[in-house]
């Protein structure tokens, strides 16, 4: 019954920032990973970044050093800190959320993930 929620979206200018949320319930996992996808119109989901229960976390070349994952246990929320935008992260972003093991790494690929939420819109203009 888990549930996520995304919130942040919007339209900025390039070199802008913006957060992204994801509000999460029914969450009851132990050892888990959550992580952020992107999806342009006519191209597959990627991975942006992932972040363990442990705080591990990955992010795509295209993104290092200018999006920060990070998440408030207490609250139960997921944060995407997207800094220096550009034109190509243009995107609908989804947050997604699973069990894991602490004898893996998080993956970066959507089949290894179980929920999803329903994405919030991204565009960055020139």
């Amino acid at each position: 019954q888990v549930q996520l929620v995304e919130s942040g979206g919007d339209s900025v200018q390039a070199g802008g920032s913006l957060r992204l949320s994801c509000a999460a319930s029914g969450f009851t996992y132990g050892t888990y990973c959550m992580g952020w996808f992107r999806q342009a119109p006519g191209k597959e989901r990627k991975g942006v970044a992932t972040i363990r229960s442990d705080s591990r976390t990955s992010y795509a070349d295209s993104v290092k050093g200018r999006f920060t994952i990070s998440q408030d246990k207490i609250k139960k929320v997921l944060y995407l800190q997207m800094n220096s935008l550009k034109s190509e992260d243009t995107a609908m972003y989804y947050c997604a959320a699973d069990r894991a093991s602490v004898h893996f790494a998080c993956a970066t690929s959507m089949r290894a993930y179980r929920n999803w939420g329903q994405g919030t819109q991204v565009t960055v203009s020139t």
